[in-house]
């Protein structure tokens, strides 16, 4: 089956906010033409900047019509439930959500947490005989992809056991068959990248957000449902391995199994795993030290696509109320030391003249200029640098460098306007003016001495003109999107447009003198009419010629034809002369 990355942008949707960018632990977008597409080698599937656009561009691939395709595929498929569905149905009964998911046609239901005890169990093996010092957990898809990828050095600190998703979907068919088909359902997008690379064991990741719509679609309602005999989780009920839902479960569980002497600790959120490695190669703990690693904060209780209708404290709660204790050690069923391969993205690295010459394309030439202010979405200018030379950043991001840029291009074209120019702001304050308007007005305000500058100076103190200003203030009011209007100043006509730049805040005006337009116009239809006098004389005269020379043509012609009738005549008479 033909699969997109797990997430995946809208480019339609896509406002070029860079709050996906700001809000990624990895930076694994790149912006190109102003949209902020996945770098899919590089996510890890956490699914923050889904939760963080504003615009909605960031989706998550729905797998709703490959899990039908599974049901019409094999005649028996098991659903692997994550242990925090007691969240996601809160006030629902276990067995209801069950007879739920059995009405879409599925066989079974079965707990994902029967797998955490056996990755509990074998952990504490793991723990038992390593020459680690210090052992991070792989239940977590996102934060073993966060290490794996970013901190490779500490890669083989990470316990090479298989997620509990994985390890539950071999447990069904250990038990089912391999001719079941699996299909997932958790808080967890990660998941879905998990069964891409994995089809072997889970054929389908679904989200909560897509059995909730799966439901909506069929007109299954899980709290009106009066539940059946057969509606209970199979093989059977898991016990603390449900605690895996929240942050310190994992621990809480593994001690059950584990011998003294080892430190548990739990670390959720990934900005919160970053800082817990700085400095880790320094430091030798005295006993052996366990890490639960979990991307998202507290847990998959607060995963990318939970429901957020109750907060982080009663979701604890009802996770903890549900879980059951062990019932004894719990014994390992098979090898389950088979953790994903993980291809590593490459890590370009750059050298300080190619990050200075990058700065530098965007105004940044001293230390001074790097305000490392985050607007790019890079956690400093360096970062950002290196984000333009990798090609995954392009220099519009700056928002320095932009509004440098703005206004160079205001200050050249208003410095470059054939005419007067002015910008006030919403309590009629000059933002910014041009020397032609300096100069139209004399730059002298109405009362007190000559400033500097106009700007902060208010247009009535330079412009005493009081139908002029209310202008100004009619263009704030209204929004309108211009107005012009011609006024007379000291013997000259000026010709006024107002116009809106940021409606009801910021207006613009262009004022041009059109009196010597208007004599410049004068003098061109006077010259006009100069030469069409000349042409008209010149006209005349040919006309006069062409007469003068017709009419000696024709005395000419008429002499010529005299002459000759006379000497027909003469001709005539002697033949009668002749005859006589």
């Amino acid at each position: 089956m033909l699969k997109y990355p797990p997430i995946y942008t809208e480019e339609t949707k896509c406002q070029d906010c860079y709050k996906c960018l700001r809000g990624c632990p990895v930076k694994a977008i790149k912006v190109e033409n102003k949209c902020a597409t996945i770098i899919r080698d590089h996510c890890i599937a956490c699914g923050h900047c889904v939760a963080v656009c504003p615009n909605g561009a960031k989706k998550v691939r729905s797998d709703l019509r490959f899990a039908r395709q599974t049901l019409e595929q094999h005649s028996r498929v098991m659903v692997s439930l994550a242990p925090s569905f007691v969240n996601e149905f809160s006030g629902i009964q276990p067995a209801q959500v069950i007879a739920a998911i059995r009405e879409l046609g599925f066989f079974g239901v079965s707990e994902t947490a029967l797998g955490a005890q056996q990755v509990s169990a074998h952990t504490a093996t793991v723990l038992r005989g390593s020459k680690q010092k210090i052992l991070f957990s792989s239940a977590c898809p996102a934060a073993v992809e966060f290490i794996r990828k970013y901190h490779p050095e500490y890669a083989d600190k990470v316990t090479n056991l298989m997620s509990p998703l994985l390890t539950h979907a071999k447990m069904l068919r250990r038990t089912y068959g391999d001719d079941i088909g699996v299909v997932s359902i958790g808080p967890c997008i990660a998941a879905k990248r998990e069964a891409d690379e994995r089809a072997d064991l889970v054929n389908v990741a679904l989200t909560f957000e897509e059995l909730h719509n799966w439901f909506k679609e069929k007109g299954i309602h899980p709290e009106e449902l009066e539940p059946g005999t057969d509606d209970y989780f199979i093989p059977q009920e898991a016990h603390e391995g449900a605690l895996y839902a929240i942050a310190g479960g994992m621990a809480a569980g593994i001690k059950a199994e584990c011998d003294s002497g080892v430190s548990f600790n739990s670390i959720s959120g990934l900005s919160r795993i970053e800082k817990a490695l700085a400095g880790l190669d320094e430091w030798t703990p005295s006993e052996d030290v366990f890490v639960e690693l979990l991307a998202c904060p507290e847990g998959c209780i607060n995963g990318p696509k939970a429901r957020r209708v109750n907060g982080t404290l009663r979701k604890r709660y009802e996770v903890i109320h549900y879980s059951k204790p062990s019932e004894g050690r719990e014994e390992p069923l098979f090898p389950i030391n088979e953790l994903l391969p993980t291809s590593l993205p490459e890590q370009p690295v750059f050298s300080e003249v190619q990050i200075h010459e990058a700065l530098a394309s965007v105004g940044k030439h001293i230390l001074e200029d790097e305000r490392n202010c985050g607007g790019c979405g890079y956690e400093s200018c360096k970062q950002f640098a290196a984000g333009l030379l990798a090609g995954k950043a392009e220099r519009t991001m700056c928002v320095t460098y932009m509004r440098q840029l703005a206004q160079k291009k205001t200050n050249a074209l208003m410095s470059k306007m054939p005419s007067a120019a002015v910008i006030v702001d919403d309590q009629l304050r000059i933002i910014d003016a041009n020397k032609k308007f300096e100069t139209m007005f004399d730059h002298v305000p109405v009362n007190g001495p000559q400033p500097d500058s106009l700007e902060g100076v208010k247009l009535r103190e330079v412009i005493p003109i009081m139908p002029f200003c209310h202008m100004f203030q009619r263009v704030l009011t209204t929004g309108q999107d211009a107005l012009e209007r011609d006024f007379r100043l000291r013997g000259t006509i000026v010709h006024v447009t107002i116009f809106t730049i940021d409606p009801h805040a910021v207006v613009g005006a262009i004022l041009q003198d059109i009196t010597s337009s208007r004599l410049k116009k004068e003098q061109i239809i006077s010259r006009a009419q100069e030469v069409i006098q000349k042409n008209l004389k010149t006209v005349q005269q040919i006309a006069f010629l062409l007469g003068e020379n017709a009419a000696q043509s024709e005395i000419t012609l008429n002499s010529i034809v005299e002459s000759f009738a006379s000497e027909d005549v003469d001709d005539e008479t002697g033949e009668d002369d002749d005859a006589n």
